[in-house]
């Protein structure tokens, strides 16, 4: 009676340890496909992010819902894709945007943009007016003025937190801009 006590313990164990091995596959598994880290290179979405910091990048909000005006993506540069950027969506397709000087309109509203940085010397590229963003495309900052529009294809998902160093003007989270795209049509 003894034994059979035992080898009923043996199994339970050997079970055990079965679901905890493949319980934390799947958990493993899961987080690859559904978060990336990434390390931001340069200055250029300062004040919001800065050089050297790690953010986690969500892969699987896009999955469900299209990106929006206002969300910080990590991407692959469309002229090269083996290489990432970082950069925020200024026009989802359908928009008509004009950038002109440091004036950004969309759908006819200026935006005033309290994230772009004050200390920057300003815009180098010519003025875009009233193009229309494509279907499947998106106007990141004022970048795509000078290498065209990202495909959705070339996203890799949505900047979530920034996880180091902390406390350097993020406190870990990326700040809300919904008031900047508050009045262009939804």
């Amino acid at each position: 009676m003894r034994q059979g006590s035992n080898s009923e313990k043996n199994y339970r164990w050997i079970r055990e340890v079965l679901e905890t091995i493949v319980l934390t596959l799947l958990m493993f598994l899961i987080i690859h496909f559904a978060v990336q880290n990434y390390r931001v290179d340069g200055q250029s979405m300062e004040p919001t992010l800065h050089n050297q910091e790690l953010i986690l990048v969500d892969k699987a909000s896009y999955l469900f819902h299209s990106p929006e005006r206002g969300d910080v993506i990590v991407f692959h540069y469309p002229l090269d894709p083996q290489v990432d950027y970082v950069k925020r969506i200024v026009a989802v397709p359908g928009d008509i945007i004009s950038v002109v000087g440091e004036t950004v309109t969309v759908d006819g509203v200026t935006l005033n943009e309290p994230y772009i940085n004050q200390d920057d010397p300003g815009n180098p590229f010519p003025p875009l007016t009233n193009r229309i963003v494509p279907p499947n495309d998106y106007f990141v900052s004022s970048d795509s003025r000078q290498w065209g529009f990202v495909p959705h294809q070339n996203i890799v998902g949505k900047a979530a937190i920034i996880y180091w160093p902390f406390g350097v003007n993020n406190f870990g989270l990326l700040p809300n801009v919904d008031s900047v795209f508050a009045k262009v049509h939804q």
